[in-house]
């Protein structure tokens, strides 16, 4: 039985046996299984804060330049810039959420200047409580994966749905991240709270996806 296939025993917890918690994050590391020098590049960092006081979103809406606010449907005020180019979803609690920053030196700036925009607007607003609550990475591992062999084998770990959605998503515990794959060998890391984690689950799954490797015929 290929070792990077779950047993058919499988403890309590849901661990496969003979594996233990490694298979969570990865097979084993001396599987001697190919590695790869493909680096995952960030695409989106989401980031929160709290500029600690309430907010008129109104007078902001008409004072701030690209802002938009339509409270029938949606309950923020959209307001975008261009260096670094993201966009922040504004609540009146006073509540943060900074999308679209490729960093988390981008993330951070972007937010101190959202949160200095509205202190110029007359607000009381402080830079607080920042945080990245997401990270997202994206992958071409540059070979075709066979998606329903590796659901029918990791199914405990996976959901495929070709009619619903073309990608397999894989939901790995260590770390706790979500991975979509697609039959074209790309790969999107969500979930992520560091980079360190986006590149740790992609190297962990890469082996997997090697040994579902489909073979061109010539």
């Amino acid at each position: 039985m290929n070792a990077l296939l779950p047993p058919p025993s499988v403890l309590s917890s849901g661990i496969p046996t003979g594996l233990g918690s490694n298979f969570l994050s990865g097979p084993p590391s001396n599987l001697n299984e190919p590695t790869t020098t493909i680096v995952p590049t960030i695409q989106n960092i989401v980031s929160t804060i709290s500029v600690g006081c309430k907010l008129d979103l109104k007078k902001i809406a008409l004072k701030a330049r690209n802002s938009e606010y339509n409270p029938k449907r949606f309950a923020a005020l959209i307001m975008r810039i261009r260096v670094p180019r993201t966009t922040a979803l504004i609540f009146s609690s006073g509540k943060m959420v900074c999308t679209g920053a490729k960093s988390e030196t981008e993330s951070k700036l972007a937010a101190r200047k959202y949160a200095r925009i509205i202190q110029k607007l007359g607000f009381p607003a402080k830079f607080m409580d920042f945080k990245i609550q997401n990270i997202v990475g994206c992958a071409d591992i540059q070979f075709i994966v066979r998606l329903e062999s590796l659901h029918t084998y990791h199914t405990r770990f996976c959901s495929y749905e070709p009619e619903i959605f073309p990608g397999l998503i894989y939901r790995m515990l260590q770390p706790k991240v979500v991975l979509l794959v697609f039959v074209s060998g790309k790969v999107v890391i969500t979930g992520a709270k560091t980079r360190e984690e986006i590149y740790e689950a992609f190297n962990n799954l890469y082996p997997i996806l090697r040994s579902f490797k489909k073979s061109v015929e010539k």
